[in-house]
C-alpha cells in the first residue's frame, strides 16, 4: 500500500476537499468560536448549520470526544480543554490518537485543526506521526489511486490571519523529516542494516549538498573508536561513524547532535529474552532523529555550525562478538569492562560524543538514543529522560519539549553520588550499573558525561528516548521536533524561532548574550 502524501493547506482560500473524510478537531472552546461560514465549505453538503451546532453541543471531552456529522465522511472532535504542567499545551498526543482512530488509512483525508497560533508546530508534528511512510502491506486501498492527506489550521483567536506560505514550507519540511525518521525506525534490519542507514545519510547529504565523512569497519578499531567497533564487530554489515557537517558563514558556535544508531540490538551475548527481542530494530531511533532534524534544520537556514554524528552498529552474535568481561578502550582513552553487552548504545554514543568535543570542537553536545529499558519506568511512554550538566539548558529542554510535543523530563544529576555504580577493579569503569535500583537512567547519562569529562566547559545533554520512540506498533519520529525547537533560535525561520525556548524575549525566559568579548555568543536562560 502506497504511503499518503501529507500536504499543509493555507486555510480558507483552499477549495473544499470533496469526497474525502473530514475531521475537524480542536479544544471545545476553540470550536465554539468558529463561525458557520468558516467551516461549511469544508463539510459534505448534507451537513447543515444546525447539525454542526448540535454536534458541538453534544461533545463532552474526557479527555477527548468525537461526534460523527455525516456517516463516516465527516466528524468533529474535541481535545482536552486544559492539560497539566508536564504536558504539551497543544495536546499533540491526543490529536495523534484521534486522527489514527477515526480516519481510515486506506483513503485520502482532510484534517482541520483549530488551535491557538503557538500550538500549530506541535500539532503539525502530530499529524506527521499519524501518517507513516513504511508499509509492506498488500491488497489495501484502491490500486493506482494516490492517497493524499491535507491538513489545514484555523487559528482560534479572532483576527488571526491564515498561516503564511513560509510557515507552511517550514511545517512541510519538518513533517517530511519526522516521517523520514519514523520510516527508518519502522524498517526491519533486513532492509535497514548499517549499509542501508549509511545510504540514507548519503541521500540526505546529497539533498543538502553535503558529503558525509565515514569511518567504518576495521578503521574504527585502528582510530580508537572501541565502543562503536566493540558493539558492531560481530555483524555481517560493519559498524560505522558517519558525520554530516553544516558550516555557514558568520557562525559563532558549534553544535553537535549525536545519534545512537543500533540498527538491531539482540543484546549481544547478554541475549534478550524472546519476548523482548521484537522491537529491537527501534534502537536506531536516536540516529534517525538526528538525521531528520539535521535535514530540516539546514533546509530552514541554520545559522550556526552544526554536526550530525551517527554511531551505527548492529549488536549481533558471532565468533567476533564482544563478551561480558571483555575490556574495551573507547575514543576517550578510558577503558571499559563490559558487564552487559545489551548496554551497547552508550558505548557507541560515548565514542561519538568524545569525537564531537575533541575533533569537531563542539560547544554544545546533544546525545540522543535508546539507552535504557528503565526509561519507560522512570519517565513513561511520552517523556524522554533528560540529563544535562547545565540547569539553564535543562529548563530550555523541558520548554522545547512542551512547545514541540516531544516531551522530556529531567533526571537527577548527581554524578558524585552515582558514578560509583560503574566502579571496576579491572578497568577505568564498567558499562552497566551494579545496582539497577539506583537511578539507572541517570547513570546511563553519566556514563556519557564521564567520557566527555565532568569538568568539560561546554554543555552536554543526554536524551534517553526508548519508549517515546514508538506508539503502538509504529515509530513516532521522536526527537526531530525536539531538536528543532530546542535550537530554533539558531535557524533563519520565524516558526522555529517561535517554538524555541530561547527565542522570545517577551516571555522573560532569555537574557542578553554573553559579553561582546566572549568567543561564544550563546543565548542564556534567565
Amino acid at each position: 500500500m502506497a504511503a499518503a502524501e501529507l500536504v499543509f493547506c493555507r486555510g480558507p482560500g483552499e477549495k473544499s476537499q470533496q469526497g474525502r473524510p473530514v475531521l475537524i478537531v480542536g479544544q471545545l472552546a476553540h470550536l465554539h468560536r468558529l463561525t458557520w461560514d468558516k467551516v461549511k465549505d469544508k463539510l459534505p453538503p448534507p451537513v447543515h448549520e444546525q447539525a454542526w451546532r448540535t454536534a458541538l453541543g453534544s461533545l463532552r471531552p474526557n479527555p477527548t470526544d468525537v461526534c460523527p456529522l455525516w456517516l463516516n465522511s465527516a466528524a468533529v472532535a474535541a481535545l482536552p480543554g486544559r492539560v497539566s504542567r508536564h504536558n504539551t499545551p497543544s495536546s499533540a498526543h491526543f490529536l495523534l490518537r484521534l486522527v489514527r482512530s477515526w480516519l481510515p488509512e486506506e483513503t485520502s483525508q482532510h484534517i482541520v485543526v483549530v488551535c491557538e497560533r503557538p500550538a500549530v508546530f506541535a500539532s503539525a508534528c502530530a499529524l506527521a506521526r499519524a501518517s507513516p511512510l513504511f508499509s509492506r502491506r498488500s491488497g489495501r486501498g484502491r490500486p493506482g489511486e494516490p492517497r493524499r492527506v491535507t491538513a489545514e489550521f484555523l487559528c482560534a483567536k479572532p483576527g488571526d490571519q491564515p498561516l503564511a506560505l513560509e510557515t507552511l514550507t517550514c511545517l512541510s519540511n519538518v513533517a517530511e523529516s519526522i516521517r523520514l525518521a519514523a520510516r527508518i525506525v519502522d524498517t526491519p534490519c533486513s532492509e535497514m542494516s548499517t549499509d542501508d542507514f549509511l545510504q540514507e545519510i548519503r541521500e540526505v547529504g546529497s539533498e543538502l549538498g553535503i558529503v558525509p565523512s565515514v569511518v567504518r569497519g576495521e578503521e574504527l578499531h585502528k582510530k580508537g573508536f572501541g565502543g562503536i567497533y566493540g558493539v558492531g564487530k560481530a555483524a555481517r554489515s560493519p559498524p560505522a561513524l558517519a558525520v554530516l557537517s553544516h558550516a555557514p558563514e558568520g557562525a559563532t558556535q558549534t553544535i553537535a547532535w549525536i545519534g545512537s544508531g543500533i540498527v538491531y540490538n539482540t543484546g549481544g551475548l547478554t541475549l534478550k529474552a524472546k519476548t523482548l527481542m521484537p522491537g529491537a530494530k527501534r534502537d536506531c531511533a536516536g540516529a534517525a532523529a538526528v538525521l531528520g532534524a539535521f535535514r530540516a534544520a539546514v533546509k530552514q537556514g541554520f545559522k550556526e555550525n552544526l554536526h550530525a554524528v551517527f554511531c551505527l552498529a548492529e549488536n549481533s552474535i558471532g565468533p567476533k562478538a564482544t563478551r561480558p568481561d571483555d575490556i574495551l578502550r573507547l575514543y576517550s582513552g578510558k577503558t571499559v569492562e563490559v558487564n552487559n553487552t545489551d548496554a551497547g548504545g552508550r558505548l557507541a554514543l560515548a565514542d561519538g560524543a568524545v569525537y564531537a568535543s575533541r575533533d569537531l570542537k563542539a560547544d554544545i553536545i546533544v546525545g540522543i538514543g535508546n539507552l535504557t529499558a528503565a526509561q519507560g519506568v522512570v519517565t513513561g511512554r511520552y517523556h524522554a529522560g533528560l540529563l544535562t550538566n547545565s540547569a539553564e539548558w535543562e529548563k530550555a529542554c523541558v520548554r522545547a519539549g512542551r512547545t514541540s510535543g516531544d516531551l522530556v523530563h529531567p533526571l537527577v544529576f548527581t554524578p558524585e553520588l552515582h558514578i560509583s555504580e560503574f566502579s571496576s577493579a579491572m578497568a577505568d569503569m564498567k558499562n552497566f550499573v551494579s545496582d539497577r535500583s539506583n537511578a539507572q537512567c541517570s547513570c546511563a547519562g553519566l556514563f556519557l558525561g564521564a567520557h566527555i569529562g565532568f569538568n568539560w566547559s561546554g554543555v552536554w545533554i543526554d536524551v534517553d528516548m526508548g519508549c517515546p520512540a514508538y506508539s503502538g506498533d509504529r515509530a513516532t519520529g521522536y526527537g526531530v521536533a525536539f531538536l528543532l525547537a530546542l535550537f530554533g533560535q539558531a535557524a533563519d525561520d520565524a516558526e522555529l524561532q517561535m517554538v524555541s525556548p530561547l527565542g522570545s524575549v517577551a516571555d522573560g525566559h532569555v537574557e542578553n548574550c554573553e559579553p561582546a568579548g566572549s568567543a561564544l555568543k550563546r543565548k542564556r536562560l534567565v
